[in-house]
């Protein structure tokens, strides 16, 4: 616990310092992420003999923080995409160990987490980034605490057996409970006057919703390859896979949510 609680600390003020000091240095922050991420995802595939042409991932990334940085229009992030799985399939014609499997499974990475790491680049220079990552991170952090509580005291009822058999429904009301009462506080503390304190609950709830779905969805692509983490990277926590996941889902989430009620640009 002392290990896992030194280990959070330091990640934590790694974190706030990236995020706050520039716009450069959150969209630095999210690539390096979003990069080491593909680096435990191909290493993971290799464990069930499948090599992905992680360079591509690596590159699409890199690729996808210049254009971010340069304020490029929506049709230059496609063609990012796009010339990602063109180099991913091309990996599998060319090279052997690729084949296949391997440029199936690279084009699954770009998607997951590339894209997704793209997209929070995308947020961190937008209009609205710091609501949304106030209110996307916070209401899953309060969501996966209560949840953990919730679920090990009173739950009863499996919410995904098939994935992740120790969660279980009682566990995931008290998350959305918790991400609710987070929610109403932010709106009722008024941290961010624009927003109504209706907005600020709905999108708390619906973010820390589709944070437990990225939990699970990460928990599937686990069991998938038979392995409790993606890498031994934060001591006590697994991978940045493993402490990403959920946000990969609840930021982007609330991002959408905002802006839908007419927050922001």
């Amino acid at each position: 616990m002392k290990q896992r609680l030194i280990s959070a600390g330091i990640l934590l003020a790694i974190v706030i310092t990236c995020v706050f000091v520039s716009d450069i240095t959150r969209v630095l922050f999210f690539g390096a992420a979003g990069i080491l991420c593909s680096y435990e995802y191909s290493r993971a595939m290799e464990k069930m003999d499948v090599y992905c042409a992680a360079w591509v991932m690596y590159v699409y990334i890199a690729v996808q923080a210049a254009l971010t940085l340069m304020h490029a229009g929506a049709l230059r992030y496609i063609a990012c995409f796009t010339g990602g799985v063109y180099l991913a399939m091309f990996s599998g014609i060319v090279h052997k160990k690729v084949s296949g499997n391997g440029a199936i499974y690279t084009v699954a990475g770009l998607a997951y987490p590339g894209f997704l790491f793209g997209v929070l680049m995308m947020i961190s220079v937008g209009d609205i980034w710091l609501q949304s990552l106030a209110i996307g991170a916070l209401s899953t952090w309060a969501c996966d605490t209560a949840a953990l509580l919730g679920g090990t005291k009173f739950g009863k009822h499996k919410l995904a057996p098939l994935v992740s058999p120790n969660k279980s429904i009682e566990g995931a009301v008290f998350g959305a409970a918790a991400a609710v009462l987070v929610g109403f506080l932010i709106g009722v503390l008024k941290l961010f006057p624009e927003i109504p304190v209706w907005v600020c609950v709905v999108t708390a709830l619906v973010a820390s919703t589709l944070g437990q779905i990225g939990d699970l969805a990460e928990s599937l692509l686990k069991r998938m390859i038979g392995t409790k983490d993606f890498s031994d990277l934060i001591p006590g926590h697994g991978g940045m896979m493993d402490r990403a996941d959920s946000l990969l889902f609840s930021i982007p989430t609330a991002y959408i949510c905002l802006h839908l009620a007419g927050i922001g640009v």
